[in-house]
């Protein structure tokens, strides 16, 4: 099976252009042979840059309220064109994808993992669980609804969203499911990437694959409300997509500063043969002990009644 992260510079907040370089990337992936392609964390339609440099927390700051109104608008909807789109280049292109997306539910925005089948469309919409630190200013809270593993080909597959993979219980959750390849993703940046991808791997006994964003603040819209204030900062999002085998070695270290599919060929063998020492969900498990319960119901919000 080939697989490949898409480390690819994101249209931050314009969802046009995220839609149509997503489509790009399927097309690239598909000429590859790639069966999965994992593009990053919200790379649809962009990460909240701005509030860790602007003074987020501020109550009631009118610059700060109409950042965020321009984040929604740019968000999208599970059943919106947009997504139309995307699902309809994965059905024609063959290739299973991994999407992060910011997504709108009315006035809130989910920081959100999608599994797109090229033969069932949108098969899993998981919500990050918690969102860490400055994000919690912009995100929504998840659930547990996402938490599964999807079988593509012989083997299955899984994904959590940047920082929820240091998660112990979250990372169980789908080892417990036979998880083969585990997929993250992240807002971009290969000091993020270079622990967690080869401990997801050796832990898991697993191929990690992580995938990262390039972002400049260059590229933030001139009619942003801090476009002036960040314009000019230095950024620290370089990618650091990367690949780690069952054995915890590196296949392909973090990538940084290239835009670029980051590709290697995965071979589920090599997963079976690292189990014969440690299974984390199987005999090394002692479920006699030890038991993980995982309430996977989504929440549904409160609906006016007359």
């Amino acid at each position: 099976m080939r697989v490949a992260a898409a480390q690819a510079r994101c249209p931050w907040l314009d969802s046009t252009a995220g839609v149509a370089k997503v489509v790009e990337f399927l097309q690239r992936a598909a000429a590859d042979r790639i069966d999965l392609v994992a593009f990053p964390e919200t790379f649809l339609s962009g990460y909240p840059f701005w509030v860790e440099q602007t003074g987020g927390a501020r109550f009631d700051d009118p610059d700060q309220k109409r950042a965020y109104a321009a984040y929604l608008d740019a968000a999208v909807e599970l059943d919106g064109p947009e997504l139309r789109v995307i699902v309809e280049a994965v059905r024609d292109l063959k290739v299973f994808t991994y999407l992060g997306i910011t997504e709108r539910v009315r006035g809130t925005v989910y920081c959100t993992l999608l599994a797109i089948s090229p033969e069932d469309g949108i098969v899993g919409v998981h919500r990050k669980l918690m969102p860490t630190h400055e994000e919690r200013l912009v995100w929504g809270i998840g659930d547990g609804h996402g938490l599964r593993t999807h079988r593509i080909g012989g083997i299955s597959v899984g994904g959590l969203i940047c920082w929820e993979n240091w998660m112990p219980l979250a990372r169980h959750a789908l080892y417990a499911q036979g998880e083969d390849l585990h997929v993250s993703v992240w807002p971009g940046s290969s000091r993020l990437t270079g622990d967690i991808t080869r401990f997801i791997a050796l832990e898991g006994r697993v191929y990690s694959l992580a995938a990262g964003t390039l972002f400049s603040y260059a590229d933030i819209p001139t009619d942003f409300p801090f476009h002036d204030q960040l314009a000019e900062q230095a950024s620290r999002y370089d990618g650091g997509s990367a690949i780690a085998g069952p054995d915890g070695q590196w296949v392909v270290p973090p990538v940084s500063g290239e835009e670029r599919l980051v590709t290697a060929d995965i071979d589920p063998a090599a997963v079976r043969a690292e189990r014969q020492n440690f299974d984390p969900a199987g005999h090394y498990a002692r479920a006699d002990v030890l038991r993980l319960n995982v309430d996977r119901r989504r929440p549904v919000p409160a609906e006016y009644v007359d």
